[in-house]
């Protein structure tokens, strides 16, 4: 059975709440997760509140510049906690609640959260994004004994990463649409109940957007509501096809390039935020087709050949290649016979599908929502070239066996 977070607390008491938690549940031995910004951020407070009230801490806090959600760091955390049981605590945004999620959940601890900006839904998720030999998977661990937010740390929190936890929640526009997409033509499993969850939380952020984009706790608030209403959606249906779809696959592949080529890495709501607009242009196209148009295309194109795919994976991938062809095996080895029903399948139900495409804003609308809160619209603003934005577009899509906007037009052939 998958749990939720015993305690959410969103106000200015955030370090008194977890004092008083710690206190009330025995968690007298614990180990706190930060780096050096977000030790100055609340880390400290954190640290001085616990050991005035008497609880045996330790702690480690990352010094280096870039802190990746890796075995490096998740061996540094193990190492600095020790072989004794106690109560991780991670303070910061994604990547170190990622690691202190794993690390926690992998020597049978609890963890709490203390989320320093609202910049990403994974605080009350179960599932750690890490790179592991290099490619972007995510390990189903364990959601949050609490998450104690702090309103004036997280409206202080840099710009950049309140447009990110935007960028993020807007992503679910298109997540929610490949959701549907993959219900109807692929068989993968779905809640209508939690993907309109996952909309309303949506809503809440464009209906604040402006308030988000001035960093006003007001919109903060709802900001982080809307990120912790996406964790719990992923947390009731037991993984990531609520908030995940190809505009992160496209986010994952920047990623993991930034990472094998030793450059810095971008926020990954800012990326995502991107990828959003891009993948809301597919949508853009699919509703402009008629079904004779999509008879003809399917009349005239093929499936693409297992050699031919194979090869662009090994072309954009490298070294990462075979890990990549078993994630994508389902739709490199389908038969001929289902190849024509998951044809007959998009003709069929396209009106189903233009419903579905109805639902994704038009991209200028996604792109004006994301600059309004201070994000990035563009591959280029994000430093990236022509060649490494179509390199991520592409061949995102060969990192999940999901079928999404991103394989509809490949089997359309208007790719």
């Amino acid at each position: 059975m998958v749990y939720r977070p015993q305690a959410v607390t969103i106000d200015d008491r955030a370090v008194e709440h977890l004092v008083e938690f710690c206190r009330a549940n025995n968690h007298t031995r614990l180990f706190m997760v930060a780096d050096a910004n977000t030790f100055a951020a609340q880390g400290q407070a954190v640290k001085e509140a616990l050991l005035a009230a008497g609880f045996d801490l330790k702690y480690i806090i990352f010094s280096n510049e870039e802190v990746v959600a890796d075995a490096v760091h998740v061996f540094d955390v193990l190492i600095a906690a020790g072989g004794d049981m106690r109560t991780y605590i991670a303070v910061g945004a994604g990547t170190l609640t990622d690691i202190t999620r794993f690390a926690s959940h992998r020597t049978h601890s609890q963890f709490i959260s203390i989320p320093t900006a609202p910049s990403v839904d994974g605080f009350a998720s179960i599932g750690a994004p890490l790179i592991v030999h290099g490619v972007k998977i995510t390990v189903y661990c364990q959601a949050p004994l609490a998450i104690f937010a702090d309103i004036n740390t997280l409206a202080h929190a840099p710009q950049t990463m309140i447009a990110a936890g935007f960028g993020d929640m807007l992503g679910k526009l298109t997540s929610i649409a490949d959701w549907r997409l993959g219900s109807l033509l692929w068989n993968e499993p779905y809640d209508e109940t939690i993907a309109q969850r996952t909309l309303d939380a949506v809503q809440i952020c464009i209906d604040n957007v402006d308030a988000i984009g001035r960093g006003a706790p007001e919109g903060i608030s709802r900001l982080l509501d809307a990120l912790l209403e996406s964790g719990y959606c992923m947390l009731d249906f037991g993984e990531s096809r609520p908030a995940s779809g190809a505009e992160h696959h496209t986010s994952h592949y920047w990623e993991m390039k930034l990472l094998r080529e030793g450059r810095p890495a971008i926020l990954h709501g800012a990326k995502v935020g991107v990828a959003t607009v891009m993948v809301a242009e597919l949508y853009d196209r699919v509703r402009a087709l008629t079904r004779e148009q999509v008879s003809e295309l399917l009349e005239a194109t093929t499936w693409p050949a297992r050699d031919e795919e194979i090869a662009r994976i090994r072309a954009a991938y490298g070294d990462l290649a075979d890990d990549v062809i078993a994630e994508h095996r389902a739709f490199l080895e389908l038969a001929p016979e289902k190849v024509e029903a998951i044809k007959r399948a998009i003709l069929d139900h396209w009106d189903e599908i233009q419903t579905i495409a109805a639902h994704v804003p038009p991209a200028a609308v996604v792109a004006d929502l994301l600059r309004r809160a201070g994000g990035p619209t563009t591959a280029a603003e994000l430093g990236f070239d022509d060649a490494e934005r179509d390199l991520g577009f592409d061949n995102g899509h060969y990192l999940r066996n999901r079928f999404t906007a991103r394989k509809l037009v490949h089997v359309l052939g208007i790719d």
